[in-house]
């Protein structure tokens, strides 16, 4: 089992609604918004569809190195769920991306989320897909 795998199964062992959501508040609080000058604030890195203004780039090589930007600081599903990422990811090989699914999304923050907020996770998740292909393929991100 991965890392990120780890900890979706540990979050969703968290039967009151409550709870999960102070769990989540908790690893958002642990996120470190990146500069700009790491994460540039461009069209090119910007999540498509996702509210919170939020970004990601990644260092190229065999294994991921993910930057995170999330401009807004309300955006607490935006932040906990790039915490997620980047904890889980980072280090591992770009391989491991391709097991990211949408699915992920419905797991960690259950299904009462508004659509707008779905979109911007997903988007989240197919932003560091293509990233890791472009990786794995040599490409620079």
């Amino acid at each position: 089992m991965t890392k990120l795998e780890e900890l979706i199964c540990d979050i969703e062992a968290i039967a009151d609604r409550r709870e999960r959501i102070e769990a989540l508040i908790s690893i958002g609080d642990q996120f470190v918004n990146e500069p700009s000058a790491i994460v540039p604030r461009t069209e090119e890195n910007r999540v498509k569809g996702c509210e919170s203004e939020v970004f990601i780039t990644a260092e190229p090589g065999p294994t991921l190195n993910l930057h995170f930007a999330v401009d807004n600081p309300q955006g607490i599903s935006a932040m906990a769920f790039a915490q997620i990422l980047k904890e889980c990811l980072n280090g591992q090989p770009t391989s491991e991306a391709e097991f990211l699914n949408e699915e992920m999304v419905y797991r960690v923050f259950g299904t009462e989320l508004s659509m707008g907020k779905t979109a911007g996770l997903t988007g989240m998740i197919q932003r560091v897909k293509s990233l890791a292909q472009l990786n794995s393929q040599g490409r620079p991100t």
